[in-house]
């Protein structure tokens, strides 16, 4: 056989190893009766492995003596307290983001000590005109996009800290489902930059386990979303009804109609409508002469929030319910707060899968959209998918997703009681989905630092290395977030990168981690190596390792990894995301530039750092 062809053998062996689709085979799970109990006598799996896959799937990843402590608890009164975060004390949390000022202010308040530099320009006149610029005004850009850049950072890398750290560990892996599933991108524009925080802080999380129309709701008025997909701006088009200040219909009142009525009672000395001053009439007027719906909101509504894509809507469901949710929108944007303008409203007739939303009527329309997607039989099946998908498998039992959906619907769709449906399952404890599904480059970064007991990072170190593996935190652009399935991080390339990042955490390259002093090291760092190998593979891979991961624990060599280079692979292709726009007052630097330049000049390690780097870059670490 040639080299090459060997090659090409030894790198699919190694993605379908990281897939999981190399092992024995193991039980069907769509073989599971829909009416077993989930009782733990119908668990396949043993006591040591329900408490590794509890730890794996409801947190980032075991900490050292994690799961010591879910053993003496019991590993479903474990899962119940994870259930309910309101009874679970995270001093550690708390007190670390005490110093984010991020998550301590409001989009005002950081628009107003942090303004966007382009904004400065504007008041000074110098936009777009290098030459009128003194030296005193590229200084005072430069602090500026240094404010930009530190809010980019404590976003990003309060992610990274907070997976780390807190004890509400299931209300984080959910708050992280969340935000995928309601997408996000922080580069749509600077707004995002203020209005992030806020979003993930007071509209996900603290909704992540609760209803799930009440969670539809705030993330339907967060001005981050209402940004996002341009809903703030969408108003009747100027052939349609619309309400006036008060709320009455007003006919079809065009923009210009619109302004010469305002402008009439100014000049008249009229009371104007209610929230309206002489200061704001003329960006009242700029906001009407907008153009007229914008449907991306009302489509990705039911999409990708509530129905899925083959959830049985039209079209005209999507217009229906842009029409409907037309007139929510931004008070100052765009940094303000959600507002409802009756002036953008239309106000006209509506059918929305079937139902008829009266003419007439202002905010309440949009509210009954949101009750009728969220109470439909779609939903509820496409939510209990999406997250069997997330707990269990890339491809989740039928007869699990129906249980789960039935749930939903039995709660009025409890989040938490649906997870309960999902998590406390025989699927979820059965053999076929242990160690079934592949991390995402958030999940190997973060579930790495909590084995190693590493403390938090505060620089955007941490984070850059979450975007070279493929994954820049709020960088998806598209409204449909990250892949669920492990498929889809799976390249030659991705793997290299994962292999390079477990070497370079044991080589200390990684804030805040070590490969020598975490909590079992110092008994292990001069013991003889095949007590080292089984050291380490009790600590960070729950105890269990294939042969050949064994064998390459022990030989200090990855043959996976000299594959990929003999073949040339680029290491970040395909994977290292765009740099961010460029901010006025100069480049920034670029934290995954720096951290691919940390994977690509590794040290050669020995001994207990090299046993461990290798551990994190094993198919075992990899999967959960």
């Amino acid at each position: 056989m040639h080299r090459t062809d060997r090659r090409t053998q030894t790198i699919v062996l190694t993605v379908l190893l990281l897939a999981g689709c190399s092992r024995a085979a193991a039980p069907s799970l769509t073989s599971t009766p829909a009416s077993a109990p989930a009782d733990a006598a119908f668990r396949e799996l043993t006591a040591d492995q329900q408490v590794a896959q509890a730890l794996s799937r409801l947190t980032f990843g075991a900490r050292p003596g994690e799961a010591q402590r879910v053993r003496a608890m019991g590993v479903d009164q474990w899962i119940d307290l994870q259930l309910h975060p309101e009874r679970i004390a995270d001093p550690s949390a708390e007190s670390f983001f005490a110093a984010y000022e991020v998550y301590h202010s409001t989009p005002a308040e950081l628009d107003e000590r942090h303004p966007r530099p382009q904004t400065v320009l504007n008041q000074l006149g110098k936009a777009g005109n290098r030459a009128n610029r003194s030296a005193a005004d590229s200084a005072r850009l430069r602090e500026l996009a240094q404010g930009q850049r530190r809010m980019i950072s404590e976003l990003q890398g309060g992610r990274v800290a907070r997976a780390l750290v807190s004890e509400r560990e299931l209300q984080e892996v959910m708050t992280d489902f969340w935000l995928n599933h309601f997408n996000v991108y922080l580069q749509k524009g600077p707004p995002e930059h203020y209005l992030l925080a806020q979003y993930e802080n007071d509209v996900i999380r603290p909704n992540a386990l609760g209803k799930f129309r009440t969670l539809l709701g705030a993330v339907a008025k967060s001005p981050a979303m209402l940004f996002y997909l341009d809903n703030w701006e969408s108003q009747a088009d100027s052939n349609r009804p619309r309400l006036n200040a008060q709320g009455r219909v007003a006919g079809n009142m065009t923009p210009q109609q619109a302004q010469r009525a305002l402008e009439r009672r100014l000049r008249e000395g009229q009371p104007l409508p209610p929230g309206v001053t002489p200061q704001n009439v003329q960006q009242l007027v700029a906001n009407q002469r907008r153009r007229g719906l914008n449907e991306n909101y009302g489509r990705e509504l039911l999409e990708l929030h509530t129905l899925g894509v083959d959830g049985g809507y039209t079209q005209a469901d999507v217009i229906a319910a842009a029409r409907a949710l037309t007139g929510w929108t931004i008070k100052r944007p765009p940094v303000g707060a959600f507002t409802f303008n009756p002036q953008m409203h239309d106000a006209g007739e509506k059918v929305l899968l079937g139902h008829t939303l009266r003419a007439g009527r202002g905010i309440e329309d949009g509210e009954e959209v949101l009750d009728i997607v969220a109470r439909h039989p779609s939903t509820a099946r496409y939510i209990a998918t999406k997250l069997a998908r997330r707990f269990v498998s890339d491809t989740p039992p039928g007869a699990l997703v129906e249980r789960a959906a039935a749930t939903f619907t039995r709660t009025d769709g409890d989040i938490r009681e649906v997870v309960r449906t999902i998590v406390t399952s025989p699927e979820f404890f059965a053999r076929a989905a242990y160690r079934a599904k592949v991390k995402s480059p958030f999940e190997v970064v973060v579930s790495a630092l909590r084995a190693l007991g590493a403390s938090p990072d505060t620089s955007p170190r941490t984070a850059a290395l979450v975007a070279l593996l493929g994954q820049p935190i709020y960088g998806h652009m598209a409204p449909n977030g990250w892949p669920e399935t492990g498929d889809q991080w799976m390249n030659t390339g991705a793997i290299l990168n994962r292999i390079n990042f477990g070497i370079a955490v044991a080589a200390n390259r990684v804030p805040g981690a070590s490969a020598l002093t975490w909590p079992g090291a110092e008994a292990l760092r001069d013991a003889p190596l095949d007590q080292q190998v089984d050291g380490v593979v009790r600590a960070l891979l729950g105890g269990e390792a294939s042969p050949e991961t064994r064998a390459i624990l022990t030989s200090g060599e990855n043959p996976f990894a000299q594959t990929a280079r003999d073949t040339n692979v680029e290491p970040s292709a395909a994977m290292t995301p765009p740099p961010p726009p460029g901010l006025p007052g100069g480049t920034p630097p670029d934290p995954a530039a720096a951290a691919q330049r940390l994977l690509q000049r590794l040290p050669l390690l020995k001994g207990l750092p090299q046993i461990v780097g290798l551990a994190i870059g094993s198919p075992e670490f990899q999967r959960r």
